[in-house]
């Protein structure tokens, strides 16, 4: 009878739709064909009047899935999931009904007086050299940085409840953030969304280069959508697929944005991106030929049903004429975007058509090469990172940041976070490009405390045209405390990547107006300059190798004194406290006989 009525309860939740609602889907539906029938008969449609007791939604829904095959053979997907919600989390009556927005992150908006938050999970490095620049980059590992409130008193204490919140909602090691990996950046990391905020005391950045991304970060990831896994886009993210790839990034950004272009409305904008590059030989393909159940093990059968819009992207800039690679099914829709200072030509798949699946009800897009000629043009701006030295003692950090622009200079920021043990000594930083030094225009420094925060280091540094600048600095490196030393010392300590913000020319004129309708992948940084770009990357990791002491020795003399202890005391001690007695022989059997005969006639024992 339990299970009889728990199906039951399911089937009714189901079935069961509110009154208006129903109503609402009716009109709209009517509107539609009134709309239609207006359109073929040459007459405008009569306007449809809606009641007011019906509320308008304020919320929607996208969602976008861009492809684009890489010359090595390779294939770049990229995600991207947005929910806009036009609400205000900081009232004091707080947001009790949530509808297409996650109720966990509009709590933690709410509690935590958020501004923006932006964090990220990602196995794998991403080769800029090889692949181009990503949409939305990233660095290995956990990276989290969040502007708060001005409301908020006490900064360090709502981060670190802000990051055990977090660390629970996503099933990530985000509790190890502390005061020993946060910084504060000056110049780095201005808010992506509406505000011109100056002060960076409400600004807390942290990374967590040796994070591991895995299902238990994923599932949490893909509950907050609207559908769930179950419909459009995201029942293409399946775990053994994506984890299998050569490179993964998943990351939630929450900010706010205008909805017109005199920002007299705002609303919350939440971003999920997942980009993953898969590579040729790992998924042992025999050919050069990719299909989204090549990928994905999926294919798409149907959009996501609260979705305002839903499209598949594939990019053909370098294949106009279908020399390079052909597309089947083929799409005679056509979508061009300005995407990192360079025009790209897309084929669009909508999926809020049916038409899209044709009879079969399915979408499984093949790209088959033709050609393995081509190459990749050179990204404008490239950094890399390594550390120098030999021994256990000092060493030397390089960053080296590559202009490829054949004439034009431009300015870079970069951000480095040393942890406190390794000592730098700044007196011996330097900055050089084609062999001269370039002093810095901007620099900001902040010396670490020991076991209490980190360096940190920002300057604003000109890189000349065509030109390879190296940031050089030494450092010692310090002797811990055995127990600060993770279970595996002699495998290294990560340093976290640099940061390197820049404005970088565009071969062709930006679109500054942020609420003109673009694909999502187009449109994550702002742009106020028709001339130049934003864009961010990341540099490697370190592993660096620290003093380490033999823990084989403790452990030798620790199973040395216990044998002692066992040995020598153990016998000491049953010594002293041993009481010894003097034991008669035991009688023989006609002699226990005899006394118990003289016992019973009350006679003395012998």
């Amino acid at each position: 009878y339990f299970y009889v009525f728990i199906f039951k309860k399911i089937f009714w939740l189901k079935t069961k739709q509110p009154r208006e609602r129903r109503w609402e889907a009716t009109e709209v539906k009517e509107a539609a064909t009134v709309d239609a029938a207006a359109d073929i008969q040459g007459t405008s449609a009569p306007e449809t009047v809606v009641p007011s007791s019906v509320p308008q939604p304020k919320d929607d829904f996208q969602e976008e899935l861009v492809i684009r095959p890489l010359h090595s053979g390779d294939i770049y997907a990229s995600f991207q999931f947005r929910t806009l919600w036009d609400t205000d989390f900081m009232r004091e009556n707080k947001v009790s009904h949530y509808r297409l927005f996650p109720k966990s992150l509009g709590q933690v908006i709410s509690k935590f007086s958020v501004r923006e938050l932006h964090i990220s999970f990602t196995q794998g490095y991403w080769r800029t050299m090889q692949w181009g620049q990503p949409f939305i980059p990233s660095p290995p590992g956990a990276e989290l940085w969040v502007w708060f409130q001005d409301s908020v008193t006490d900064v360090d204490a709502t981060w670190k409840e802000l990051t055990n919140v977090l660390s629970g909602i996503f099933c990530a090691s985000l509790n190890f953030i502390d005061s020993t990996n946060t910084v504060q950046p000056s110049a780095s990391f201005k808010p992506l969304g509406l505000g011109n905020v100056t002060d960076h005391s409400f600004l807390r950045y942290a990374t967590l280069p040796r994070e591991i991304v895995c299902t238990e970060n994923l599932t949490p990831w893909k509950k907050l959508l609207p559908c769930g896994s179950k419909a459009g886009l995201a029942v293409l993210l399946k775990s053994e697929k994506l984890f299998h790839s050569s490179f993964h990034s998943q990351a939630v950004h929450i900010r706010s944005v205008c909805q017109d272009w005199q920002c007299k409305t705002t609303s919350w904008e939440l971003r999920q991106t997942l980009n993953s590059v898969f590579d040729l030989h790992n998924s042992g393909q025999t050919k050069r030929e990719w299909s989204l159940f090549k990928m994905f093990s999926r294919t798409l059968t149907e959009a996501c049903p609260l979705a305002s819009s839903s499209k598949l992207y594939i990019d053909i800039t370098d294949n106009p004429q279908g020399e390079q690679f052909e597309l089947s099914p083929a799409t005679s829709l056509l979508s061009q975007a300005v995407v990192l200072g360079d025009r790209r030509t897309f084929s669009v798949y909508d999926l809020t058509q049916e038409t899209t699946f044709g009879t079969v009800r399915s979408l499984n897009l093949l790209i088959r090469w033709k050609s393995n000629e081509g190459e990749m043009l050179r990204p404008l701006l490239h950094a890399e990172r390594y550390v120098a030295g030999y021994g256990l003692q000092t060493g030397e950090i390089h960053t080296l940041m590559y202009n490829n622009h054949p004439y034009r200079s431009f300015p870079v920021l970069l951000l480095d976070s040393v942890p406190w043990y390794l000592r730098l000594y700044i007196h011996t930083l330097s900055v050089t490009s084609k062999g001269k030094d370039n002093k810095p225009s901007y620099i900001h420094y902040e010396p670490s405390k020991d076991r209490v925060k980190p360096h940190l280091l920002e300057m604003l540094i000109q890189l000349p045209p065509n030109s390879v600048t190296e940031v050089t600095v030494q450092f010692e490196r310090a002797l811990l405390k055995w127990t600060e030393y993770p279970p595996d010392p002699n495998h290294g300590f990560y340093v976290g990547s640099s940061v390197i913000s820049s404005l970088v020319p565009s071969t062709v004129a930006m679109h500054t107006n942020s609420t003109r309708e673009r694909p999502l992948f187009s449109s994550f940084f702002p742009c106020k300059e028709e001339s130049s770009y934003f864009v961010r990357i990341y540099t490697e990791p370190l592993l660096v190798n620290l003093p380490t002491p033999d823990f084989s020795m403790p452990y030798n003399v620790i199973c040395l004194t216990c044998t002692v202890v066992a040995v020598g005391y153990g016998s000491l001690y049953n010594l002293l406290t041993r009481s010894f007695q003097i034991e008669e022989p035991n009688p023989g059997l006609a002699k226990r006989i005899a006394n118990v005969i003289r016992r019973m006639r009350g006679v003395p024992p012998l």
